[in-house]
């Protein structure tokens, strides 16, 4: 799957494949320090308030659920055009009242937000977009995700302790399937090289991201 520039909401997997895809780099890189870091949080991560990408640079992402069957996929990477559009992209245009209206507001009064991209009934919208706008910062912010294969290497790479193949699918696989449990995760994963893994923290952001329904 290719994200276009800009985004279209057809260039998304669904709002569940794409939140169990996130959710489960969030549980491999979980640890209880970066719990305690507050405000000033990085990296990949699930909390009460949902999915959380930021690399403390160009791109920063948050993915909500809404209610039943209803997500909100927003943030920004520095690739985004929309904010500094003339005339001004209004990201909220045709938006459904479920979203969170204010944050959002506050978000765009402060120059911090890309685009918005929202999932209800099996499918994802967004605002319309002028047809001058080359970008919306979807692609280089959120393909890691969608691109399964992109999802697959970060599984298994050395910062992940370098995963074999065939368990790094596996692991996807029950994720995907939302049939992730404690004992299957700690089964596949494996130590990288220059840290711990936090089991405690991984079997929390586990449990908070809502991938075994078993």
């Amino acid at each position: 799957m290719t994200i276009n520039r800009p985004g279209l909401p057809g260039d998304l997997p669904s709002a569940e494949v794409l939140w169990a895809r996130w959710a489960l780099i969030a549980v491999l890189e979980a640890t209880t320090a970066d719990e305690q870091a507050g405000p000033h949080r990085t990296g990949t991560w699930v909390d009460d308030e949902g999915l959380h990408l930021d690399d403390s640079g160009c791109t920063w992402w948050g993915f909500a659920q809404r209610g039943e069957g209803r997500y909100v996929l927003f943030g920004e990477d520095e690739s985004s055009g929309a904010k500094w559009h003339e005339p001004p992209v209004d990201m909220l245009a045709g938006a459904p009242d479920w979203l969170p209206h204010e944050r959002l507001r506050d978000l765009l009064s402060g120059w911090e937000l890309g685009c918005v991209y929202w999932y209800e009934n099996g499918t994802w919208a967004r605002a319309p977009y002028p047809a001058t706008l080359e970008d919306d910062g979807l692609d280089c912010g959120i393909s890691r995700f969608v691109e399964r294969k992109e999802v697959l290497w970060t599984i298994g790479d050395e910062d992940h302790g370098t995963m074999p193949e065939h368990d790094a699918e596996t692991l996807l696989g029950h994720a995907e399937g939302y049939r992730l449990t404690p004992e299957i995760l700690m089964s596949l994963v494996t130590e990288p090289d220059w840290r711990e893994l936090d089991r405690p923290a991984m079997s929390k952001a586990l449990e908070r991201a809502g991938l075994n329904r078993a």
